[in-house]
């Protein structure tokens, strides 16, 4: 069975020393290093190129965001799950929009951590019920956005409907084009059309679309 090769990021040691005691606890999980900053991070990531990366967004020199993106940037096939003790629509929205697959609160560390690496390993969205809440609630104060989703002339056809549901679901352009048997061209040409028909700018606008429409679920992994 191929090891999960973790990365786990926080400037605390304490915390850094009781998340390795943890994930060692499942059968073929292995923390293969541990980073005290943001820049640390990245630099390990290159390194290492763990399956997954664990990182605090409150770190030193870079916050966990900023290292998420420049990861997801350099070393596109590790998974990312932040930690943070920020409950804001907005940085939920930017770790979304950094290409972070799962967004776990201190709250809900120690109950959530292992499933939450697991949903993020096997390349699925994870939000914990009160980060999907944060996500919803800045989803309803925008309501201009909610009347032009909801013109006639915003419809979505089957095909961008699925692409949707795979996007905000958290697949890669390369891997819907597998999914779908379509080239990667064509995915990223539905995608520029779909955020232009929704008028949609980012991909935290596009899962907000998601949930409202009922096309991916709010509980938990997605």
């Amino acid at each position: 069975m191929k090891k999960l090769r973790i990365l786990v990021a926080d400037d605390h040691g304490l915390v850094r020393c009781g998340a390795t005691a943890v994930l060692q606890t499942q059968r073929g999980w292995k923390v293969v290093g541990e980073a005290a900053n943001g820049l640390e991070a990245v630099q390990k990531a290159i390194e290492l190129q763990p399956d997954v990366a664990i990182l605090d967004i409150s770190m030193p020199g870079l916050d966990g965001i900023e290292a998420a993106r420049q990861i997801h940037g350099v070393v596109p096939d590790t998974k990312l799950l932040v930690v943070s003790m920020h409950e804001s629509d907005q940085m939920v929205r930017r770790a979304l929009d950094a290409g972070v697959l799962g967004y776990l609160l201190k709250s809900d560390f120690t109950d959530s951590l292992t499933k939450a690496v697991k949903a993020v390993a096997e390349g699925k969205r994870f939000l914990t019920p009160r980060v999907s809440e944060i996500v919803l609630d800045g989803f309803l104060k925008t309501s201009s956005q909610y009347q032009q989703w909801d013109r006639p002339d915003t419809r979505t056809t089957p095909r961008e409907i699925e692409i949707i549901r795979l996007l905000a679901g958290g697949k890669a352009n390369k891997e819907i084009a597998t999914l779908l048997g379509i080239t990667v061209r064509t995915v990223e040409t539905h995608r520029a059309k779909i955020m232009l028909k929704l008028g949609i700018h980012s991909l935290a606008d596009l899962i907000h679309y998601a949930l409202r429409n009922e096309l991916i679920s709010a509980k938990g992994a997605w």
